[in-house]
């Protein structure tokens, strides 16, 4: 099977990790559902939180349609200037230094990939940011073959909110053997 290519600011995003030393970015196979997600909304407001040096937002600018656009949020200063720096030309692309909660000036989102503050924290705040019919990607999570879902010896907690959260038609999307992601949908 042919490898897929990276596009190519996703490239420079990753380069800039590595020379930053920031390993928790976004691994491909979530990166590959983030562009589709943003692609579904080609005219939506697209968000992140927990920007890092940018990969994450690379996938999803790299399915940003010409109306729509991103705002992405990292509380790191050095991170967020540097992943500033791979969206500078694209007016469409945001990205502020701070708290997660920054991003509610300017929610609604119609697509948010939550990877920093807000998932643990305040899960019910990420839920309510989403417009009607908005997507809600979280990854890093651990598969379980059990219902409820487990993490180690406990029930996940955290996963079992959003996955039967009300407001929310939400699944669980395996993205390697070894990690997933809750994918949701705002009720209409």
């Amino acid at each position: 099977m042919a490898e897929r290519a990276v596009p190519p600011r996703v490239a420079v995003a990753e380069r800039g990790a590595s020379e930053a030393g920031f390993k928790k970015s976004c691994i491909p196979e979530v990166g590959r559902l983030l562009s589709m997600a943003a692609a579904a909304k080609p005219h939506g407001v697209i968000a992140e939180s927990g920007t890092g040096s940018g990969v994450g937002t690379a996938w999803l600018h790299s399915g940003l349609g010409a109306g729509a656009r991103l705002v992405t949020v990292e509380r790191d200063e050095a991170l967020a200037r540097r992943a500033a720096s791979v969206f500078a030309d694209d007016n469409r692309v945001s990205v502020l230094t701070g708290d997660w909660r920054l991003l509610e000036q300017h929610a609604p989102f119609d697509v948010f990939f939550c990877d920093g503050g807000g998932k643990r924290d305040d899960p019910q705040a990420v839920v309510e940011l989403l417009a009607p019919g908005g997507l809600l990607i979280l990854d890093d999570f651990t598969p379980s073959p059990h219902w409820p879902p487990r993490f180690g010896d406990e029930v996940d907690e955290l996963r079992m909110f959003y996955l039967t959260h009300p407001a929310l038609d939400a699944t669980e999307v395996l993205t390697t053997p070894v990690s997933s992601a809750v994918v949701g949908a705002r009720r209409l």
